[in-house]
């Protein structure tokens, strides 16, 4: 072992001229390597020289591969990745089991930085000198790793652990992280808040913007500590559990964020619901809003574990075996879910429609996440799962655009034809002078002699929006036809039985007698000409 520290301190002394310190440098082993790189780095027994030669491949000139073993440090220390040299292997013959080489990746964060052999020697490989750059400008962006350079100047005095020049940087970086706070807070609610507020946007400025500004002001100020932290250099444990918080807490703000902003575009989408003649638009802002919120939250959690370095890809494994057993226990309610999906999809009524499908009779008042809610005709209330709408056949009352009317008007057998044929003609008289009936479609007609009476077809049609202006109108057109029939002398028949003496001496005949048609006629328009007065 003498013998091969001997030849390579010779080497690179031929190679670097290095003085006879340099004789100490170990690269026997993925462990000696990297010690050897870091620990020639440290303050107390700090030589460049010697921590870049396990740098110092063929080819790799002297002053890149001490800048690469700087940068690698600052790149270590600034994203707080703690090397526990007690896993590093001793074995000079180490291959690594999974690709069945002689390398080591020395951490599972950055898999591109790895040690290889090279003959009797573990060296950084070539392509992780490489990428050395690259990874410093994403650790330290924006040009903040001049500042490395710079913070050292103000003081590098211990105090406590720390250097005077990094107390001095935490200083600094508070106090920009305040302005930026005051900043945004300022632009929030001094600037957009007053132009909404002359704008008319009340609502949208004191429930949906203000409540978002903060989380996004506290975003940026966690996003500016997460630039420029690093540059501070705190030691492996500070800066680890430091960047692991700031980690975890960007995409905390970022979901709390996107959480808020699912409220302004359901304010949104309930403006444009509103401008609709649908009304289940309405019903369907609220469910979207919920499922986005979920969504939102369900995502904003995977990032968060995520950087706390928790691995997802078994929680998600576990997740989709633990969903597959939920849903074959939950599976009417994923039917109805879909079931709801479909009616907002098919819009098969709306909210206020009457609808009848089996026993299911009455108006609908809510399409909910999983079921809707019927209310019937005797004011109670009926949760009807969606996935049976959905399945079932639904006559909907509430798009007819016209409302059927269809009765039997019975007069008795003494009524003369002439009369039948007047009070008919009265019939049709007041269908056309409705405001509210269809003058394009009606059929009345004598079409009925039943075993009691005369009865005449009155089938007509009502144009309104709803059953109360039906019932308003059905009541106004038999008001009417009562009257007409009192008016002309039509006697109503109802189920009876009657014996009939035709004539009794000295008696008058009890068959009725009537005017002539002329004057029915008169009788008739005087009627409706009184009706209209």
């Amino acid at each position: 072992m003498s013998k091969q520290l001997l030849f390579v301190g010779l080497c690179f002394i031929s190679f670097w001229g290095f003085s006879q310190d340099s004789l100490y440098v170990d690269l026997s082993s993925p462990y000696a390597a990297v010690r050897t790189h870091l620990y020639y780095l440290q303050e107390d027994h700090y030589d460049e020289n010697l921590a870049a030669v396990p740098f110092g491949l063929s080819g790799i000139k002297k002053e890149d591969a001490i800048e690469s073993a700087i940068k690698l440090k600052q790149i270590w220390d600034g994203e707080g990745t703690y090397i526990n040299m007690d896993e590093l292997p001793r074995n000079p013959n180490y291959r690594d089991s999974t690709r069945n080489r002689a390398q080591y990746v020395i951490s599972k964060d950055r898999p591109e930085i790895f040690l290889e052999k090279q003959g009797n020697q573990w060296m950084y490989s070539k392509s992780s000198i490489g990428s050395i750059d690259e990874l410093h400008d994403e650790v330290f962006p924006f040009g903040t790793d001049k500042l490395l350079e710079l913070l050292p100047k103000m003081g590098t005095r211990k105090i406590m652990g720390l250097y005077l020049y990094q107390y001095l940087g935490m200083l600094i970086l508070a106090m920009l992280c305040v302005v930026i706070h005051k900043i945004f807070t300022f632009l929030f609610e001094q600037l957009i808040t007053r132009m909404l507020l002359n704008a008319g946007y009340e609502r949208l400025a004191d429930r949906f913007l203000l409540p978002v500004a903060r989380p996004i002001s506290i975003f940026v100020v966690i996003l500016l500590l997460r630039v420029f932290l690093p540059v501070l250099q705190f030691p492996p444990d500070v800066a680890h559990w430091s960047m692991l918080i700031l980690r975890a807490l960007l995409p905390l703000f970022g979901t709390i964020v996107f959480y808020r902003l699912v409220d302004i575009l359901a304010m949104y989408l309930e403006n444009l619901a509103r401008r609709t003649e649908s009304t289940l638009d309405d019903q369907l802002v609220p469910l979207l809003r919920k499922t986005l919120k979920t969504f939102v939250v369900g995502v904003g959690t995977l990032f968060i574990l995520q950087n706390l370095d928790i691995p997802i890809i078994p929680l998600l494994t576990g997740l989709s075996i633990g969903g597959l057993a939920f849903a074959l226990a939950a599976q009417d309610t994923i039917k109805n879910f879909f079931g709801s999906l479909m009616i907002f999809i098919d819009r098969p009524f709306q909210i206020g429609d009457w609808i009848t499908s089996g026993e299911i009779d009455g108006s609908v008042e809510e399409v909910g996440f999983r079921s809707s809610r019927i209310r019937t005709f005797r004011n109670s209330l009926m949760y009807v799962p969606n996935g049976k709408l959905a399945d079932s056949t639904i006559d909907n009352h509430g798009m007819r655009q016209y409302r059927r009317f269809y009765t039997q008007i019975a007069v008795t057998y003494d009524t003369p034809p002439e009369l039948i044929e007047t009070f008919v003609k009265g019939l049709r008289k007041i269908v056309e002078n409705h405001p509210d009936t269809r003058k394009d479609y009606y059929n009345i007609y004598f079409n009925d002699m039943a075993t009691f009476s005369l009865n005449i077809m009155f089938y007509i049609f009502f144009e309104v929006p709803d059953w109360p202006a039906e019932l308003k109108a059905r009541h106004e057109v038999l008001i009417e036809i009562i009257k007409l029939g009192k008016k002309l002398g039509v006697n109503f028949a109802f189920p009876t039985q009657t014996l009939q003496m035709e004539k009794f001496p000295g008696q008058q005949s009890l068959s009725p007698s009537y005017a002539g048609t002329a004057e029915l006629e008169a009788r008739m328009n005087d009627h409706f000409n009184t009706s209209k007065n």
